[in-house]
């Protein structure tokens, strides 16, 4: 592949993006819903025009690690402190319904299988996928609707990376229960540190950060200082504590939304993801669609997989939020916005495939859970808030839609 063909790619795929976003927009849906539709066209699903590149991979990868970046910044601390320990039943909620639902959707279509075969690891492995949350999608519909800020936004924030979090841990030990040469007490304890670290580290950050910030307010060194510390925090997330880069992420903004100009540092880290990153993120979920392979008996296995995984994160999710006292119409936002799957679905599953615990033929069920939940839950959100009245938008909200607007 020539190296400027990457260039013809990334010209089609903003393009596309900013098209179809606009196409669902005057729809009245969220625009990411056509930034992904766009990827289908585009991609090997009909036009073929674009494929996904190792280098697409990596913008991608970029563009969720900004959007998770600005999420932490945008989150008001004290309303993240208030809500933890709610957001840790739900994703416990949001993990559980899930994985019971995913193993028994596998027995149902294969049998069941004995304690401890083959086949009984491959039905819970099933369900471990279902386990994986991408706040990422329901981050950016949240920000289009204006409701990022406040106690059902930092909530689905709070429990889909407490979700991811736990999520990995019964991956690693259920490929621990089938290879005994893992050891997933390691994981649980590297999650462990890492936080310990990221609460040290994270205490001399900020007074960095701060004293940068009375020497230097609204300079653009600081936005530069915290993009770099964001990357820094991800590589380290990932490379040393083998937790998800996008957890790094949103901990560096969690860490800085406290300073004064945090909304200085989101402002210019939109403009890369808004223009760049994050339309190739987006449309990448599109272009790794390919239903050529498609059979009868894969399309309704697959069709319950996506109907058993949806239903299971609002059942979840939803039920111990309205144990935890939320409003009816609240618990069905934090069910639905639990309910996307993405990047870290992906991770577990390709994770399943080099040890032998799924078929490559079940990625295309992964894929389509992918697509059919990362267009529905913006539009649901969507729905849900537009019955809403004007006056429950706060300042702050209507401000940010304001931008929006002003910016199209």
């Amino acid at each position: 592949m020539e190296a400027y063909s990457i260039l013809k790619d990334l010209a089609i795929i903003v393009i596309a993006a900013k098209f179809c976003g606009l196409l669902a927009r005057k729809c009245k849906a969220p625009q990411v819903v056509g930034q992904i539709i766009a990827g289908l066209i585009i991609g090997p699903c009909l036009l073929g025009l674009v494929e996904q590149t190792e280098f697409i991979g990596h913008m991608a990868e970029i563009g969720v690690i900004l959007l998770m970046f600005e999420a932490g910044l945008e989150t008001d601390l004290k309303e993240l402190v208030r809500t933890g320990p709610i957001a840790f039943l739900i994703a416990c909620a949001g993990v559980f319904i899930p994985l019971v639902g995913g193993t028994l959707l596998y027995m149902g279509f294969y049998g069941v299988s004995p304690w401890g075969s083959e086949e009984f690891y491959r039905a819970i492995f099933i369900g471990v996928i279902m386990t994986a949350t991408s706040v990422s999608i329901t981050v950016q519909a949240l920000r289009e609707l204006g409701k990022l800020r406040g106690k059902v936004g930092t909530t689905i924030l709070n429990a889909a990376i407490i979700d991811d979090v736990i999520g990995i841990v019964v991956l690693t030990f259920v490929i621990g229960f089938k290879n005994p040469d893992n050891k997933p007490i390691k994981v649980v304890i590297s999650t462990v540190l890492f936080f310990v670290f990221a609460v040290i580290v994270g205490f001399i950050s900020y007074k960095i950060f701060k004293w940068m910030d009375n020497k230097y307010p609204h300079t653009r060194r600081i936005p530069i200082a915290g993009l770099a510390y964001c990357l820094a925090l991800s590589y380290i997330a990932e490379r040393y504590f083998g937790i998800a880069d996008i957890t790094g992420a949103y901990v560096a903004g969690i860490i800085l939304c406290s300073i004064k100009d945090s909304d200085y540092i989101a402002r210019k880290m939109d403009v890369n993801s808004y223009m760049l990153f994050g339309p190739v993120f987006f449309v990448s979920i599109g272009l790794k669609t390919d239903i050529s392979g498609m059979t009868g008996e894969l399309l309704l296995f697959s069709l319950g997989f996506v109907l058993t995984a949806l239903l299971c994160k609002i059942i979840g999710c939803g039920l111990m939020a309205k144990a935890c006292r939320f409003s009816f119409s609240d618990s069905l936002k934090i069910g639905i916005g639990m309910m996307t799957r993405g990047e870290v679905a992906l991770i577990v599953s390709q994770k399943g495939l080099s040890v032998g615990m799924m078929d490559n033929e079940y990625f295309t069920a992964v894929i389509l859970l992918i697509i059919v939940s990362s267009i529905a839950t913006p539009i649901l959100l969507k729905l849900i808030y537009a019955k809403e009245e004007p006056g429950d938008v706060t300042r702050d909200n209507a401000a940010f839609l304001y931008k929006q607007e002003k910016d199209e």
